[in-house]
């Protein structure tokens, strides 16, 4: 009997220590802690010679190359993240770096690099060009940009910004899991007093970032000592200094429209009315070529002349007044071709004499954007070095020019000239306004917000224009200023006012032909010199001298005077 119960219990331990098994595995399966390793190159989303970025806290799409211990970041990346000024020319195998007193160059492959003022060699290839990308170096980058980087097993680790981190202590050894999970992957382990920052802190668990830059997630309970930190920003490069030539007081510029060296002759002519005015800007030099050539109608007698007169002279340089069809994106994007024309022209304004240079490449699409930059910082470079005022004209900026940069030219040019007209263009087929007050107004507005107001010149126009509809057809002829009264009055037509453009508003009718003039008279330009009065503009352009009347030259010397 005895033996028999004996068996009994046996069997019922047996059954209770199985149904223990059976109930307690799920519990244990739930609530014990997690093994697995993570895969670092599935986490980090890197193969081969790839690493990940991480930025400030975060994890980026784009990676790091590393080659022979070096760390590497393409192009794009270092103009997304660090510096935009960094500028590669594959067919001239080369990356450039121009600030405001040099270019610094670098023959993509090779180690060491050259400017005017600065010189050296890291002793590694500096930067090379593989599947049509241009590859830097970090250490490279950091020469000119306030950033700093670290090299870990499968990330770079980028910081760019500086500010305040919450930091806490690991009271006890802990893991560093993929998500916050008893469950989820092992990224790394932690000791006790090991240092993390604190990214996020949720019910159980905390986003945190480690000495090494893993981020991951530990439980609450293994935190203690939570404080803030102040982080030391990087200071270590001081770039030069784009300093500013400017006016005393407010700009007054008249450009004055030369198309042969005949033109120059004009100039009393051209100035008889011009109250006010303190620059001439002649349209002497134009593109001709593909190769950074451009034609002349330079005089230096005409700027001694003008200086005897009391006014600067800018020379102005275009894309479209050669009679020769250039490609400016072959210009542009040569380094070659830029660089002379850069040589070239402000060689050209210390012989004749100039105080400036004036530019405006009219018409270009986004292909040539990222060059055109680099001309204007070349060019900005040249002129500084030689003492000349450089002003760049601009359309009244939208999204879909943006390419023009107005925030860089801003910062690198003394003057931006913004071309407060063709609202409404010849051959655009859409009666209207050339320039309405709240085209203009609105124009300045998006301006400023990317330019410094001391440095905006608003140009009017000395014009308008007539348009004829009948139909579907819509033609226009121009109208200068001092021509608008003598044209309505021998038509027999009275203007009105209207309030919604800022102008006098006039239409008729000839042989079955719709006539609308939206009139530049002193009425409208005394409304928009008001505008620019209140907005603390640099000062005034018009285009162009010989359009004026005395009453237009009467608001614009009582504007600059203000």
């Amino acid at each position: 009997m005895k033996k028999k119960l004996v068996t009994v219990a046996v069997a019922v331990g047996l059954i209770l220590i199985v149904g223990g098994i059976a109930l307690g595995r799920p519990l244990y399966d739930r609530y014990s802690y997690s093994k697995e390793l993570a895969d670092w190159d599935a986490y980090y989303g890197v193969s081969g010679q790839e690493s990940a970025i991480i930025l400030q806290d975060e994890m980026v799409d784009e990676k790091a190359v590393i080659r022979d211990g070096v760390c590497y970041f393409d192009l794009d990346t270092v103009h997304q993240y660090m510096n935009e000024v960094f500028y590669a020319d594959l067919a001239e195998n080369l990356l450039l770096y121009t600030d405001a007193a040099e270019t610094v160059r670098v023959n993509l492959g090779e180690s060491s690099y050259a400017g005017e003022q600065t010189n050296g060699d890291l002793g590694h290839v500096i930067a090379y060009a593989e599947d049509g990308r241009v590859y830097v170096a970090a250490d490279y980058v950091q020469l000119f940009t306030n950033y700093s980087f670290a090299l870990y097993d499968r990330h770079v680790q980028v910081y760019t910004e500086w500010g305040e981190r919450q930091v806490a202590e690991i009271k006890k050894a802990t893991a560093v899991r993929t998500l916050g999970g008893i469950k989820s992957p092992i990224l790394c382990e932690l000791d006790a007093g090991d240092t993390v920052e604190i990214l996020e802190t949720m019910e159980k668990w905390s986003k945190i970032k480690t000495a090494d830059s893993v981020i991951g997630y530990v439980e609450n309970k293994r935190l203690t000592e939570e404080h803030t930190e102040a982080e030391t920003p990087v200071a270590s490069y001081d770039p030069p200094e784009y300093t500013t030539v400017s006016m005393d007081g407010k700009v007054c510029l008249g450009f004055h429209a030369i198309y042969s060296t005949g033109g120059n002759g004009t100039l009393g002519e051209a100035t008889a009315n011009a109250r006010g005015m303190n620059v001439i800007a002649p349209t002497w030099f134009a593109l001709n070529d593909n190769a950074g050539g451009y034609r002349s109608f330079g005089s230096s007698d005409y700027v001694a002349q003008a200086h005897g007169m009391g006014l600067q002279v800018w020379g102005v340089v275009d894309n479209f007044n050669s009679g020769v069809e250039v490609d400016e994106l072959a210009v542009l994007s040569s380094t070659a071709s830029r660089q002379r024309l850069v040589e070239n022209l402000t060689a050209e304004a210390v012989r004749l004499g100039l105080d400036g240079v004036n530019v405006d490449f009219e018409s270009l699409d986004d292909r040539c954007g990222i060059h055109y930059v680099q001309f204007l910082r070349e060019l900005s470079a040249a002129c500084r070095k030689n003492g000349l005022v450089l002003s760049v004209d601009d359309y009244v900026p939208f999204h879909f020019n943006d390419y023009y940069r107005l925030d860089i030219q801003g910062e690198i040019a003394d003057y931006v000239v913004i071309m407060g007209y063709d609202e409404h263009w010849h051959g655009c087929g859409e009666p209207g306004s050339v320039a309405s007050i709240g085209y203009v107004s609105n124009g300045l507005d998006r301006t400023l917000q990317e330019v410094p107001a001391e440095k905006v010149v608003n140009a009017l126009p000395f014009y308008t224009r007539v348009w004829k509809t009948k139909g579907d057809q819509v033609t226009d002829e121009t109208l200068f200023l001092n021509q608008t009264a003598d044209y309505l009055s021998r038509r027999g037509v009275q203007s009105v006012w209207d309030e919604e453009t800022g102008q006098n508003y006039a239409e008729w009718q000839e042989d079955g032909v719709l006539c609308q003039v939206w009139a530049e008279d002193a009425q409208s330009l005394s409304l928009k010199l008001n505008v620019m009065a209140a907005k603390g503009l640099g000062g005034v352009a018009v285009w162009r001298l010989g359009f004026g009347d005395a009453a237009a030259w009467t608001l614009l010397q009582s504007y600059i005077n203000l």
